[in-house]
């Protein structure tokens, strides 16, 4: 067998029990049991297991990236792009890459290795995100009153955070999804103002910010 198919094959082990039994269930063993390798060849190829997870992580996040892109591109409003993040949710929930993200990210609260790779892979899914918004607020009058990276972590971070909280309150989350998806009709009530209601939009925001 070619090192770069043992490589595979263990990165596609990883991705599976990060995707089933979960983050816990990762060890050299039962990487290598489910490659049907020699457990040497986890360290020989990876060094550690923290690194096979990080590179395996960072895979199932760039492929899920990859397979929204086309859907986030095609947005054409905040609505439509937070209807793409609860599709998300519905598709990934189930073993995908955000469910993936949600146990790094509770990881590592007491492991830096596993902080720093949910940063990582946080980033691959903020960049993209942050793309759509700063094209969907291109004229909108919200771009004066948020900063639109900011907007996008805030998005990201919501639907990452609902996947740990679907987990002992599936109603809850759904009523949260619907409370987000409030927010991108607030955004088309705001975009659709006239250019007077506008003005008079920026000057009370103003005089609400002087008190603050």
């Amino acid at each position: 067998m070619a090192a770069s198919d043992t490589r595979e094959r263990l990165l596609a082990a990883t991705i599976d029990l990060l995707g089933g039994p979960g983050l816990t269930a990762v060890s050299a063993r039962s990487v290598a049991n489910a490659a049907g390798v020699n457990q040497a060849l986890v360290f020989y190829h990876f060094s550690t297991v923290a690194a096979l997870v990080r590179e395996a992580t960072r895979v199932s996040t760039q492929r899920g990236v990859d397979h929204y892109r086309p859907a986030l591109d095609a947005a054409t409003s905040l609505t439509e792009l937070l209807e793409v993040g609860r599709r998300l949710h519905a598709e990934e929930s189930a073993g995908g890459s955000v469910r993936v993200m949600a146990q790094l990210l509770a990881a590592g609260q007491t492991d830096p290795e596993h902080a720093q790779t949910a940063r990582d892979c946080l980033g691959l899914w903020f960049a993209e995100v942050t793309r759509a918004v700063d094209r969907l607020l291109d004229d909108s009058p919200l771009r004066e009153l948020v900063d639109v990276t900011d907007l996008a972590r805030t998005i990201g971070a919501a639907f990452i955070g609902l996947e740990l909280y679907d987990g002992v309150d599936p109603d809850g989350a759904a009523a949260a999804l619907d409370s987000l998806a409030g927010l991108g009709i607030l955004i088309e009530v705001l975009d659709g103002l006239s250019l007077l209601e506008r003005k008079l939009l920026k000057k009370r925001i103003a005089s609400v910010q002087k008190r603050h």
